[in-house]
């Protein structure tokens, strides 16, 4: 039985992103071109620059659409348990092996590249910010955070030294530094008691 156009392309589409992933781990984001990626793939360079503008944007696609899923927040009604859950499975996914290299150059190229940095800005940090600040409001709202405390600021304090550690410092990103910015952050987030507040 012959698949629908929809899914052959689909299918098309799954196998280059698949055969990015692959190449980029293989020989570094550097040597990436578009037209390695489609002869390895098996489509034409056409069928690629159609879909994409640029490697920055196939890579950025290739990482999200094949692993998004584990960038979903939880919600087990313990704020602190769901950013440690879903904070670790993010430096897991771009902060380390397979892809965390090639997440580290795409971040680089978008410095240069105000496509990839538009693109990297829609597709990945600002949902992220998005689903990070909506967490710790229905957090808040539920008494386990400060009323008075300012979520945004929230979510860059949490981002801005994951960001630091792994573009400036170049340290591995671990659960365990991830733990202790979770442990800073709530010594002011938390709820300030009523006797405190006397």
């Amino acid at each position: 039985m012959t698949k629908a156009p929809h899914r052959r392309g689909a299918d098309r589409t799954e196998a280059i992103m698949r055969t990015t992933l692959e190449l980029g781990q293989e020989i570094g984001y550097a040597r990436l071109s578009m037209e390695g990626v489609a002869a390895r793939a098996g489509a034409s360079k056409q069928t690629v620059y159609r879909r994409w503008s640029s490697k920055g944007a196939l890579l950025l696609d290739s990482l999200l659409s094949l692993h998004e899923p584990a960038l979903d927040y939880p919600d087990t009604g313990d704020i602190m348990a769901d950013l440690r859950t879903q904070i670790h499975a993010a430096v897991d996914l771009l902060g380390g092996p397979p892809y965390g290299p090639l997440f580290t150059a795409l971040i680089g190229e978008a410095q240069d590249d105000p496509r990839v940095a538009a693109a990297l800005n829609e597709r990945l940090i600002a949902p992220q910010a998005a689903k990070t600040v909506e967490r710790l409001r229905a957090a808040r709202d539920q008494g386990q955070l400060s009323e008075a405390f300012d979520l945004d600021l929230a979510m860059a304090i949490l981002s801005g030294p994951l960001y630091f550690q792994l573009l400036i410092t170049r340290e591995p990103l671990t659960h365990a530094y991830v733990d202790r910015i979770l442990d800073a952050l709530f010594t002011g987030l938390g709820p300030v008691s009523r006797a405190a507040g006397r």
